[in-house]
């Protein structure tokens, strides 16, 4: 029996067995999607639309609510995908990571902790309990997203050369913000669905030739994440652009629209809103952060958990008085150990993102927590900072970032279609 027969059939068993009185006087709530084994409700879908709508600001495009909650439900059904993946990988937000991101994000609104709580559960009209789930949720996904993406994603110096030689290169002193709709193509897309996706584009383009409103067509249609804003991207550099965007914008004048463009992830019409030539007056200046740190590799004899209490207690000892280099060399993590876990002057970029945001939040002589990267748990102490005139380097430097994030961009477009793809999902919004 298929998995889609055998769960049809307990839930009908169950149904059933509820006295039909009762049934008619507390109707079930309508499922409105299965995302493999775990159940979508149509009370889910229309508790978030209702928080996506208050958080939406005043000149973002209207559309209808079934719209909206068709495009809601696509957002938690991946979500959901995405946090059945970071179970079973072992990745997990405790309470204090939690706490900590909740704190930030209320000293960025320059809100004490009360009044912040007060602004979420009266104004935004959001659970507290909720709103700290959502958090847990972003980080997690987030932590998933550098494991299985980020981390693997490699810049080589043949790259820079050859972005720097290209054609591209001559506009990087210029920034630029586009409006983009993006039509997602099923993986393994055959001919026949290319021609549906290819007409559904040509129909969206000549919309926008012909004048339609870009933001009201990209909430219609677009499958980005910020089709519901109005698809308007934030400012960036070619390099910075997904590849297929970069290769027209260049060609474009403010407020043109551009071809159908095609990538693997599907197809896209992008709208050049501006360009900033006052890009290139950027700061030669970077701040370089002298650092070392000790790291322990779990394996099957040194779960994460251990690992973790481990150089709890290797802080102490250090806050206590012993020196860091000295445990550091007798902690074999990696090569740097026998320097006394000395990594030298990291620029922007050098480290992977945990490790940069642990060692940006440091002050010179300061110990981190144990945080966790992708290679492992590290114990952080910097012990120095300064700013280095990178003229000569800058270039390259900022070419690096920008192919890394792009790259990175890319790649988790398509690894987020491989896991919608390969999931078992059956949307039954429509039902009545």
């Amino acid at each position: 029996m298929s998995f889609r027969a055998s769960f049809r059939g307990i839930f009908v068993a169950l149904f059933m067995a509820v006295p039909f009185a009762l049934q008619a006087a507390e109707p079930l709530d309508r499922i409105a999607a299965i995302a493999n084994d775990e159940i979508i409700t149509m009370s889910e879908v229309r508790a978030k639309v209702d928080q996506t709508q208050r958080q939406l600001p005043p000149d973002a495009p209207k559309m209808s609510r079934a719209q909206m909650e068709e495009k809601v439900l696509d957002r938690l059904i991946l979500e959901r995908l995405l946090l059945q993946r970071a179970r079973s990988s072992g990745l997990r937000v405790d309470d204090v990571t939690l706490d900590r991101a909740v704190q930030r994000i209320a000293e960025q609104n320059k809100l004490p902790m009360a009044k912040f709580r007060e602004v979420i559960e009266k104004q935004e009209g959001v659970p507290w309990q909720r709103f700290r789930e959502d958090i847990r949720t972003e980080i997690l996904i987030s932590r998933l997203r550098e494991r299985e993406v980020d981390s693997r994603i490699v810049v080589s110096d043949a790259e820079i050369d050859a972005a720097l030689a290209s054609p591209e290169a001559q506009a990087s002193g210029k920034e630029y913000q586009i409006a983009h709709i993006f039509i997602r193509a099923p993986e393994g897309a055959n001919a026949e669905s290319w021609m549906r996706l290819s007409s559904r584009a040509s129909e969206v383009q000549r919309l926008l030739r012909q004048g339609d409103d870009f933001g009201k067509l990209a909430a219609a249609f677009s499958d980005a994440p910020d089709g519901m804003q109005g698809g308007v991207m934030a400012w960036q550099t070619v390099q910075r652009m997904p590849t297929v965007y970069a290769e027209e914008v260049v060609r474009l004048k403010p407020g043109q629209i551009s071809n159908v463009l095609r990538s693997p992830a599907g197809l896209h019409v992008i709208k050049l809103v501006a360009v900033n030539d006052a890009a290139s007056a950027k700061p030669l200046n970077v701040t370089q952060t002298q650092t070392r740190h000790i790291l322990l590799r779990a394996s099957e004899v040194l779960n994460d958990d251990d690992a973790r209490r481990r150089l709890g207690d290797l802080r102490k000892r250090i806050l206590a008085g012993a020196r860091f280099e000295d445990i550091a060399r007798t902690t074999p993590g990696d090569a740097s150990a026998a320097r006394g876990g000395d990594l030298g002057w990291l620029s922007p970029g050098d480290t992977v993102p945990e490790f940069e945001r642990a060692m940006n939040a440091l002050k010179p002589g300061e110990i981190s927590e144990p945080i966790q990267s992708p290679f492992g748990w590290h114990l952080i102490q910097v012990m120095a900072r300064r700013d280095v005139d990178m003229s000569g380097e800058r270039r390259r430097l900022e070419m690096r970032q920008s192919l890394r994030e792009r790259k990175s961009d890319e790649a988790y477009e398509a690894w987020l279609r491989q896991v919608r793809d390969e999931a078992f999902v059956d949307v039954r919004r429509s039902e009545p």
